[in-house]
């Protein structure tokens, strides 16, 4: 696991990379990234309609889809936020045959727990 220092008023940053990390600067602006068992990071979900309210901690996703493998109650990277899932209002398991196949979160409310800075 990579170093966790603290800093701007006491939230966790994420330090140096882990070898086989994804830069911030290289991820997909509408994908949310977690480690696998190897601790490789990978994508886990597409968002859309995403607020960040930096000041009140949190971020609120109006969707997650393709979510079948985000292990909700272990912190995720979106963008160059470090995250944790606290609250989902509605959640579906969408057709094979839709575009938005497998697990689909609306409403979902993730506490910024720090900054990812690789």
């Amino acid at each position: 696991m990579p170093s966790e220092k603290k800093a701007n008023g006491g939230a966790a940053t994420r330090g140096s990379p882990v070898p086989g990390d994804i830069p911030v600067a290289q991820r997909e602006p509408d994908a949310v990234y977690q480690r696998d068992r190897q601790g490789q990071l990978r994508p886990v979900g597409r968002v859309a309609d995403v607020e960040v309210d930096e000041q009140g901690k949190e971020i609120l996703f109006g969707e997650v889809s393709h979510s079948d493998d985000l292990l909700l109650s272990d912190e995720f990277e979106y963008q160059n936020y470090l995250c944790l899932v606290r609250k989902i209002a509605f959640a579906v398991k969408e057709d094979k045959s839709d575009a938005r196949r497998g697990r689909v979160l609306r409403g979902v409310t993730a506490e910024i727990l720090g900054r990812v800075e690789h």
